[in-house]
């Protein structure tokens, strides 16, 4: 093989043949999605093998968010994405403000929606979709490629790097050139495709599962959780109520008359209404102890 894209494909796992679906074209429904089914299965064990990589990439994620730096996702097709769907769902999840996760993805905004052919091609545009959103050696960038060569992600990589900004690769082949270029390299190695080359599968799977991970025990780390519940939710509409009365009552044991009222007291603010139910404060002495205490729940009743 002279073309060397052809020759980096052929080394990469995630775009060879799979033996063992040779023969899906022939199969019943319920063979194939068995198939698929059994061949899924494989993704968590390969996350699982990663998992002291991921923790690394959580501590540098918390740390940047604790100064004043973002979190931000860049990538092509699926695995770009699966980056803007990760940090569209951090605001509603963790009460956090829009921009401080952030999704690029090559092409643009119309790439969510129709394929962008050629934009994934294109290192300067890596480089110049962060420039734009005004990079910083505060912010964390998390760069997302299957393959783990994407030129756009390189480029963007790159950018931060000589920035001074903190750098992350999620790739689904060991070895990638992207983690080569960032300071922590994430790569669960799933195998070939049952389909070859549709990394949308289980490359993409892999990839969802690590972002889950990275922003939610980032979310964790920062207070954004007391014991399992999502105590910085803002009650702002009559389901959100709901649940954010459910959430006072189940931590601090009282009833829904009480827990109801304390969040009304609280300004609807999960967090606030559970310690001042546990504490006794008042609002104004609540919200200072939270401050002592960075915003963490425990920590603040520790106080």
């Amino acid at each position: 093989m002279n073309n060397p894209l052809l020759q980096d494909l052929a080394r990469l796992a995630s775009e060879g043949r799979n033996p063992d679906t040779l023969d899906i074209d022939t199969l019943s429904a319920l063979d194939i999605v068995t198939l698929i089914n059994r061949q899924d299965a494989r993704v968590p064990e390969a996350v699982a093998r990663v998992l002291p990589a991921i923790a690394a990439a959580v501590e540098l994620i918390e740390s940047a968010l604790r100064r004043g730096g973002r979190l931000i996702y860049t990538g092509a097709g699926t695995s770009g994405r699966l980056g803007v769907l990760d940090a569209s769902e951090c605001p509603p999840t963790f009460s956090v403000p829009h921009g401080l996760v952030v999704g690029l993805i090559a092409g643009g905004e119309a790439a969510m929606f129709k394929a962008q052919e050629g934009a994934e091609d294109n290192e300067q545009l890596g480089a110049q979709d962060l420039r734009e959103i005004g990079l910083t050696a505060q912010d964390v960038v998390v760069g997302i490629a299957a393959s783990g060569r994407t030129p756009y992600v390189l480029g963007g990589l790159r950018y931060a790097r000589g920035l001074g900004a903190g750098t992350v690769a999620l790739a689904c082949n060991t070895g990638s050139a992207i983690g080569r270029e960032a300071a922590i390299a994430i790569e669960p190695e799933v195998g070939p495709e049952v389909i070859t080359g549709s990394t949308r599968l289980k490359a993409g799977t892999a990839q969802k599962l690590v972002l889950n991970m990275l922003s939610t025990a980032a979310m964790i780390r920062l207070g954004k959780v007391y014991q399992n519940l999502m105590v910085d939710l803002h009650a702002s509409n009559q389901k959100l109520k709901a649940r954010a009365i459910r959430m006072v009552m189940q931590a601090t044991g009282e009833d829904e008359h009480t827990a109801a009222a304390a969040l009304t007291a609280a300004d609807n603010e999960v967090k606030l209404a559970i310690l001042m139910l546990l504490t006794g404060l008042g609002k104004t002495e609540a919200r200072a102890r939270l401050a002592l205490g960075q915003g963490v729940l425990r920590r603040a009743l520790a106080l």
